[in-house]
């Protein structure tokens, strides 16, 4: 893997920052940092610490999505990522779509 900087494609740079930005936004990741930082006097160390983790998390998503681009068509490899956002979207919506929500509220 080689890091050409002259020819990176400035308009994939922005739009992965921004996916992912407004992916970590609110998440659990964010919600531990806040809880850390708020039982810590040093949240500098917290800061480095939690973005360190994001960093190493997102370096080893790259390599691994490139490594698997070699094998599985890029075209694989988003529809499985889109179903496996539908599967888990599906599942959290799941008590609302089989009537579990609404048989709570019928009861008060």
């Amino acid at each position: 893997m080689t890091l050409n900087l002259s020819s990176m494609n400035l308009t994939l740079l922005l739009s992965t920052f921004a996916t992912v930005f407004l992916a970590e936004l609110g998440d659990k990741t964010q919600l531990a940092t806040v809880a850390i930082s708020g039982t810590s006097n040093r949240p500098l160390a917290v800061f480095l610490g939690s973005s360190s983790a994001l960093v190493l998390a997102s370096l080893i998503g790259a390599i691994a999505g490139g490594s698997l681009s070699g094998v599985i068509p890029a075209d694989w490899l988003q529809l499985m990522a889109s179903l496996g956002f539908l599967a888990i979207g599906l599942k959290l919506l799941w008590p609302l779509l089989s009537g579990a929500g609404s048989a709570a509220t019928a009861d008060d």
